[in-house]
């Protein structure tokens, strides 16, 4: 049971804690494409990994590997960095505000 007995105190905590999924698609489908995004980040990062270590043939120095090595971890950084990030919901307050609603 709440502890808050005031109504317009609950109004306001309520405005700013609920949140609305104002992405742009349905909630389900972001359920789904969430996942399918973070997929195709890692399978990015995968085949750009093997791609270069698929350039090395047989026994390597240790000068070739050390900078197949550095180009491996720059390849993740870079496809982390332009992958996947999931945008959060807004607080109900902002939604109806932004509707045109009147919030009391």
């Amino acid at each position: 049971m709440s502890t808050i007995k005031n109504p317009s105190q609950k109004k306001r905590l309520s405005l700013e804690r609920d949140r609305r999924n104002t992405y742009g698609e349905n909630s389900k489908s972001s359920r789904k494409n969430i996942a399918k995004a973070k997929q195709r980040q890692h399978m990015d990062e995968r085949r750009s990994v093997t791609h270069i270590l698929g350039q090395l043939k047989g026994q390597a120095d240790d000068d070739v590997v050390s900078q197949a090595e550095l180009e491996v971890k720059l390849a993740i950084a870079d496809s982390r960095n332009r992958g996947f990030k999931k945008v959060p919901d807004k607080p109900l307050g902002i939604v109806l505000a932004r509707k045109g609603k009147k919030l009391n």
